[in-house]
């Protein structure tokens, strides 16, 4: 199988490297150098307190930064280099330096829209400013649906990215703005301008697709009548630490969160190997903090990714990270490697489709992996590949971090496509207050429209500069099959 490398963020190492020096002097001894300043995940026993961890940690000169009792798990940070040694005993099942397990964000390009085209006097949303050039809306039943049910103030959805520009006029009325916070470092930060955005609008973006008001100004977002709140596991050089995404989690179960967006997955490489010994304390962790969100009410939607994958038959992952932190070498995969969060249990996973309704060239997908599919964007399907059609994107809200002003533009990829599905759930929710979780993914997938297999080999853009068979891709199954899972989620059919 041939693996195609996500775009990232050009991004500085996301470990910090003050190294501490050892003073010498006379005959007194020579104090051990410190390490790097590294965060660690450490874990009690499941089920166990925290407080037995904990004094491990300061016995072997850690630092507890965040404490979630509720999971087991403190977030910690030390420069002694034998730190993972000397954390280990009774009330502690396992510890992993994060350093170097941060994700690049796949951030995309926004190509912007002109600011005067953005308004308009308007309460109709298929009469907002921009909504003509919103093909997805129609795609799955926006403006049917809102006839019925535009969404309800009592659900939030919480946006785990890159932040959400609170000022931006489609959304400044539709932030949660006292369930809104940083998780950065996996410590909570509520001020404003701590989960706003600093360098990456891809939040923002994907809020306005949930949620843009209905208001003359911009787009529509599927549930415009819904409350989006901020939560920030994004840092300033693009990454996505683990410590963050459990923060994230913990932050959405406690603040009465019903869904969340993770437009991201969790690893350096692509994927997530519970049987590697640096990589499986953060399945544990993150698994840990994703099923007690599920316990208290939150279900969590998210990207299937955008490589072109079957990730029902993965070989192999040369996706490796940008940091050098791992050597430069594919890893050999098995069962044990899944994307992170999109293949944990109980999380919803979502594939793309452009405005055909056919699978995005580079949506990733897999038979029992993909729940849904949604509309994502496909620039390059009309050319076969030789240039892109904006248009064809997502067009949504935007926020430009060189000028720092707010605006509309279009960007591409499954981290556009679980927005609308999680907007979608909004809409349920709000249609059907009382679903758990379970019920509700289980809602999305039966009410979603069956899309069928496209016959032999698929593959849209045979002229793509990286090859007539670089996006390759071969469907398998029925009315639930491999690109598409139960089908195309319909906001209509959730709320009528």
């Amino acid at each position: 199988m041939k693996n195609l490398r996500r775009k990232t963020l050009a991004a500085a190492s996301a470990m910090t490297l003050g190294v501490g020096l050892a003073v010498t002097g006379g005959l007194a001894p020579a104090a051990a150098a410190a390490g790097p300043d590294t965060t660690f995940l450490v874990l009690a026993p499941q089920g166990a307190k925290t407080d037995k961890a904990a004094a491990r940690v300061a016995a072997a000169k850690g630092t507890v930064v965040a404490s979630y009792d509720q999971i087991g798990v403190l977030v910690v940070r030390s420069t002694n280099p034998d730190f993972a040694t000397d954390v280990a005993g009774a009330g502690v099942e396992s510890v992993a330096s994060t350093a170097g397990l941060g994700t690049a964000l796949d951030e995309g390009e926004t190509v912007e829209v002109a600011a005067a085209d953005a308004v308009a006097a308007s309460a109709d949303p298929t009469t907002e400013p921009l909504f003509g050039q919103q093909w997805d809306m129609p795609m799955i039943g926006v403006p049917q649906a809102h006839a019925i049910n535009a969404g309800s103030a009592d659900v939030v959805v919480g946006v785990l990215d890159s932040g959400i520009s609170s000022s931006h006029p489609d959304l400044a009325s539709q932030i949660a703005k006292d369930k809104s916070a940083s998780c950065l470092g996996g410590v909570v930060d509520t001020t404003e301008s701590a989960w706003n955005p600093t360098t990456s609008d891809h939040g923002t973006h994907v809020a306005g697709t949930i949620a843009a008001a209905v208001n003359g100004v911009g787009v529509t977002g599927v549930a415009p009548g819904v409350k989006v709140a901020a939560v920030k596991v994004v840092n300033n050089d693009g990454y996505i630490f683990p410590e963050a995404a459990v923060c994230g989690f913990l932050w959405a179960a406690e603040h009465g969160m019903r869904v969340t967006n993770n437009s991201y997955y969790i690893d350096p490489w692509e994927l997530n190997c519970r049987n590697d010994a640096r990589q499986r304390p953060v399945w544990q962790a993150v698994q840990r903090a994703i099923r007690y969100s599920q316990s208290k009410g939150v279900l969590h939607v998210a990207s299937a990714g955008n490589s072109n994958w079957d990730l029902a038959h993965k070989n192999y992952d040369d996706d490796r990270p940008n940091d050098g932190s791992y050597p430069d070498e594919s890893a050999v995969l098995n069962s044990a490697c899944l994307v992170l969060p999109g293949e944990a249990p109980g999380v919803v996973t979502v594939s793309a489709v452009g405005p055909t309704g056919e699978k995005s060239y580079y949506s990733s997908y897999g038979q029992g992996v993909v729940e849904v599919t949604a509309p994502g964007g496909d620039t390059r399907f009309r050319t076969q590949g030789v240039s892109s059609t904006l248009a064809d994107g997502i067009l949504s809200t935007t926020f430009n971090t060189t000028t720092r002003t707010n605006g509309w533009g279009y960007k591409q990829g499954t981290s556009m496509s679980s927005p609308h599905a999680a907007g979608v759930a909004a809409l349920a929710l709000s249609a059907h207050p009382g679903m758990t979780p379970s019920q509700l993914s289980s809602f999305l997938q039966r009410t979603a429209e069956t899309t069928a297999c496209p016959e032999g080999v698929y593959n849209p853009v045979p002229l793509i500069a990286a090859g007539p068979n670089a996006y390759d891709a071969t469907c398998s199954g029925g009315a639930r099959n491999s690109f598409y899972g139960a089908g195309m989620v319909s906001a209509y059919n959730v709320v009528r």
